[in-house]
Order: C-alpha cells, then structure tokens, then sequence
C-alpha cells in the first residue's frame, strides 16, 4: 500500500507518442493503479518525449527536482523508463531521489545498477550482430536499400539483417544436403526429379518440413554453386 507524497515520470520515444498519448495512458493506469489505497498524494506528473538513449532528459531532471523540493519519491510505470545505460542510472543514484517502479516495486539502487549494467550490453551486443550481418550481407552481395528508400532506416537495417541471417541458414541447410546429394547421383540418380524422390523415400524434409520437388533440389544446387 502505497504511503507519502510522489512525483510521476512518463516517457514518450516520439513527438508524435506525446501528442497522442500513445503509451502514455497505459503509464498513467499503472501508476494510478499502483498508488490505489493508502494514504499517499500524486504531487505532479511529469511527461517526457525523448529517446531512451539519451542522457540529457529536461524533463526527468525536473521530476527530480520537485521530488527534492517536496520531498517526494519519483514514481514510474517501467523500470527501463528511466534509462537504459549505466551511466545514466549513476546519475539519478547520485541526486539522492528515492523512487519506485510498479513493473518492479522490489529493485533497490544495487539491483537497478546491476539491471542497467545489463541492458547496456545486450544494446551493444544487438548492435554488434545487425552491423556484422548487414557487412556479412553486402559482402554477398545482397543490395541494401535500394527501393526501400521510403521506410524508415530502423526497419530497412532490420530487413536487411534478416534477410543475411536467413541466407546464412539457408547456406548452411545446403552445406548439409550436398553430400546427400552427391551419393544419390552416385547412385544412379542424376536427374532433379530422381534426386527429389530418393531425398523423400529417406524422409529427409525441406528447410519448411516439406516434400522435396526438383524445383527446390535445384535450388540447393544453384546455392552451392
């Protein structure tokens, strides 16, 4: 049961969330719903339209200020809301504001530190694999972009990422079947339909858990090639 005074931080990724309140309602439910019963007061609400990336949040260090001033607790729907690196959460542990999250009640400053720590790796390690298939991608010569100059680079990165780790399994799925292959041409089974038939009387499936056609047995061979 909620008791004493709070001060509310929402965030908005976008313009466009903060003019619509989309996910904003949702935060605001949370909190409210969090603080339903006890003896409490909602000091101010405070409404912050940026990006979690960023460390430099006006309107955070504004909430921050009145929990100061009012001696109040920061009060927050999510815990990544606050932020999603290391350094930013120091600062907040440094204006001496104590807060709470609904989604997580029980973190404390060590668990928040350890969370934040953890976040900030698995960014920079998503980070690390889309840039390594994007390079894996161009190398193989798979055009980036292109017509798709109209959607947003997020989602052109994302297509393209993958687009190269599909291909990547394809390749390997290939590797895998080619010996198969070989030995059934060695057998006698040269043609694609032969090929198809013997692939399916071992009950070896398609990557889609298919029947194989001479289609898909070219297909395997054109990859390899």
């Amino acid at each position: 049961m909620a008791e004493g005074r709070f001060v509310a931080y929402y965030r908005v990724s976008t313009a466009r969330q903060g003019r619509s309140g989309l996910g904003l309602d949702a935060q605001q439910t949370a909190v409210r719903g969090y603080l339903n019963g006890g003896s409490w007061s909602l000091t101010a609400e405070v409404v912050e339209v940026e990006s979690g990336k960023r460390n430099d949040r006006p309107k955070l260090a504004e909430a921050l200020r009145l929990c100061r001033l009012h001696k109040a607790t920061l009060i927050i729907a999510k815990l990544d809301r606050l932020a999603r690196n290391v350094a930013f959460v120091s600062a907040l542990m440094e204006s001496g504001v104590e807060f709470v999250a609904v989604d997580f009640p029980q973190a404390n400053r060590l668990t928040v530190h350890i969370l934040a720590a953890v976040a900030e790796h698995e960014a920079k390690a998503i980070s690390e694999r889309t840039t390594a298939a994007l390079a894996q991608a161009k190398a193989r010569g798979v055009k980036l972009g292109g017509d798709r100059g109209h959607m947003p680079a997020i989602a052109a990165q994302g297509h393209a990422a993958s687009l190269a780790k599909r291909q990547e399994k394809a390749k390997g799925r290939a590797d895998d079947l080619l010996p198969v292959i070989a030995e059934i041409q060695a057998g006698g089974a040269t043609s694609l339909r032969a090929i198809a038939a013997e692939l399916n009387a071992r009950r070896i499936e398609t990557a889609r858990g298919g029947e194989w056609s001479a289609v898909q047995v070219k297909r395997v061979l054109d990859r390899a090639a």
